[in-house]
């Protein structure tokens, strides 16, 4: 090509009408490509959840993860989250950490536990208890385990008995909302049976669907480290969890973790020292967490939050004893954020299609998830309200219908 040619090709591509042109073509190319858009679902789950149309606008935009904002949304975060547990920042400390709930839990025991010599007894009676001796395997954590029944609670008296022998453990583990079954287990005495008889073992609590709708009481239940999760009760959206922990705890954690990115030491140093993460966070995440903060506020806080839930689950469970199905718990053990409901013994059910014919109608439910009993389970939180609960009912009335399911249920 000669020089005039690339002269001449230059002047073309610098041109504005070229740019103009350019434009006009990848808008028309966009606007081909986008899909309608579709219905949100309305999730009747556990995590993650629905949320607020304003939290999820509070991601349209983009920021710098060292800009001045984001790192002013970042203290707010930290501050605000030990506000709502009762904290102060000279006791205790907030660190959140890229991922889900479970990417948090394992942050904690590979932090807080030493690399030779530690070992914790983990109190389970679920798959999230579980998924922590699961946890310790991974990362070569010796570990006992207490387990409990699926559809019952952790029995204080036992875990006293547990720690009545001969064995020291460095970190005691219990899961306060079990969301598999729905049980909401008793954090307050069990820490105060872990203080009484291993007064040197860490008490950590797995708070990832209860934190900020059910009260807990740090002091009170003698709690260490508390994990939780931005896209649970707080209805934030998936991206980042979080952990609270004792200053005096934290520490001591110093070359303890097994791996970098899940270091909370190294996290919460380098947050205490520049607002920022160490390596790239999830900025559109906590934008919308910084909302669903300010809207949890306006709703009354924990009490306000807990209100809702509670009503939530009372109008499920009057619409679903109408229809006759069963519960797995005992009312005494249950909670309410998610309730578990027996597999109907009709012939006529089968729950993929119960399941499909509700997400026909939008209606998100979620398996079971206990070991040995077929159910499955709606949940009662995010974005939810009476008025969701009575449309979740009669749809399954008319699902039942539909799959010429007897009403009542027959068991």
């Amino acid at each position: 090509m000669t020089l005039k040619c690339q002269l001449q090709n230059s002047k073309r591509l610098y041109s504005p009408s070229f740019h103009q042109n350019v434009l006009h073509s990848r808008m028309l190319s966009t606007s081909a490509q986008r899909p309608k858009q579709s219905k949100d679902k309305v999730l009747f789950t556990p995590g993650p959840l629905g949320v607020t149309l304003s939290v999820k606008q509070a991601m349209l935009r983009d920021v710098g993860s060292r800009d001045k904002e984001f790192i002013e949304c970042i203290k707010f975060i930290r501050s605000k989250i030990l506000e709502i547990a009762g904290l102060s920042q000279k006791d205790f400390c907030c660190i959140p950490i890229q991922g889900s709930g479970t990417f948090a839990v394992d942050a904690s025991f590979q932090t807080v536990l030493p690399r030779q010599g530690a070992k914790a007894l983990i109190i389970e009676n679920g798959a999230y208890g579980k998924r922590m001796s699961k946890i310790c395997a991974a990362a070569g954590i010796s570990c006992d385990v207490q387990s409990f029944r699926e559809d019952r609670q952790v029995e204080p008296e036992v875990v006293e008995d547990a720690l009545s022998g001969r064995t020291m453990y460095d970190l005691v583990a219990i899961v306060h909302s079990e969301t598999s079954s729905g049980v909401f287990n008793p954090i307050a005495e069990v820490g105060n049976i872990v203080k009484s008889l291993s007064p040197e073992s860490i008490y950590l609590v797995d708070a990832v669907s209860s934190f900020g709708a059910v009260p807990i009481n740090f002091e009170e239940s003698c709690i260490d480290v508390l994990i939780s999760s931005a896209n649970k009760c707080l209805q934030g959206v998936p991206g980042f969890a979080f952990v609270l922990a004792r200053n005096s705890v934290m520490g001591n954690c110093k070359g303890n973790s097994r791996s970098l990115a899940l270091d909370l030491y190294d996290q919460v140093k380098q947050l205490d020292q520049t607002n920022q993460f160490r390596f790239t966070p999830a900025t559109h995440s906590m934008l919308a967490f910084k909302q669903a903060l300010i809207e949890f506020e306006q709703e009354g806080g924990v009490e306000g939050r807990a209100k809702r839930y509670k009503n939530n689950r009372a109008v499920l469970q009057k619409g679903m004893n109408e229809l006759g199905f069963k519960e797995l718990l005992d009312e005494k053990v249950a909670g309410y954020i998610i309730t578990s409901y027996l597999y109907p013994k009709d012939p006529n059910f089968n729950f993929n299609t119960f399941y499909n014919k509700l997400n026909d109608k939008d209606l998100v439910i979620y398996p079971g998830k206990v070991l040995d009993t077929d159910c499955f389970r709606i949940g009662t939180i995010g974005d939810l309200h009476a008025e969701d609960m009575t449309t979740l009912v009669k749809a399954i009335r008319e699902v039942c219908h539909d799959m010429k399911i007897s009403i009542p249920i027959k068991y």
